[in-house]
């Protein structure tokens, strides 16, 4: 067990850095899908559309909710017809080595609900979720298109899962240069890996930022959407 996803799952949340949940509007849609015999709940948000539209795999934090990242993305989402699919993650050490076979479950049962296009799935993930969204990321790079991270590194001693990748995986990273609780010369060091590794990267420090994703979403998601929207995965 990494032992980074072992502090994040014990860390007490900062004041301030979680969203409000808001009641679930009649076009998300709550669900529960069993994996390798454990159910899990995820959230899903489906816009009316005929054709087969993108998706994200939205990834919380500790102690956070699927409810306030759906809530975070539901009006680009809107605007944008994305399928928005958020599971409820356990702080569970036993979690972080099943993580990226979960994710693909969850997928795979939200297309029975959803039309969603296989090449344009994309994950995206917020502090721990940002660390599983890494594993995700390398462990099944042929299932997603690209990836984001917003305030999360990888670890050195982690550092052979970027050998893992049997696609170089587009992926994003946005970092505040104020986080309380991920060092910048930690994500920039990632940074510095997936550069040596050949990874395509789109790398954003935002200044003044701290770990609080909430405080600046709408901006992030923005950000994150205009690089997904670009990345495709290759035709067979």
């Amino acid at each position: 067990m990494n032992f980074v996803f072992k502090v994040l799952l014990g860390l007490a949340i900062l004041p301030g850095i979680l969203a409000p949940i808001t009641v679930h509007a009649s076009d998300i849609a709550s669900k529960k899908c069993q994996c390798d015999g454990v159910k899990y709940r995820y959230l899903l948000f489906t816009p009316a559309h005929d054709q087969p539209l993108p998706a994200i795999l939205l990834l919380h934090g500790a102690g956070d909710l699927p409810d306030p990242m759906i809530d975070a993305w539901k009006k680009l989402a809107k605007k944008e017809n994305i399928v928005l699919i958020a599971p409820e993650l356990p702080r569970d050490l036993k979690f972080e080595p099943i993580a990226p076979g979960v994710f693909h479950c969850i997928v795979e049962d939200a297309k029975h609900a959803a039309s969603i296009d296989p090449k344009r799935l994309y994950v995206f993930g917020n502090s721990m979720g940002g660390y599983l969204t890494y594993d995700a990321a390398m462990l099944d790079s042929q299932f997603y298109a690209a990836a984001a991270v917003h305030a999360m590194m990888i670890s050195p001693e982690y550092d052979g899962i970027v050998e893992k990748a049997t696609r170089k995986i587009p992926i994003a990273i946005f970092i505040g240069t104020q986080d309380q609780l991920v060092p910048l010369a930690d994500v920039r060091r990632t940074r510095d890996l997936l550069l040596k590794g050949k990874f395509p990267l789109h790398y954003v420090e935002l200044k003044q930022h701290d770990h609080n994703y909430y405080a600046i979403s709408d901006q992030i998601n923005a950000d994150a959407w205009n690089f997904f929207k670009a990345q495709e995965l290759p035709a067979n």
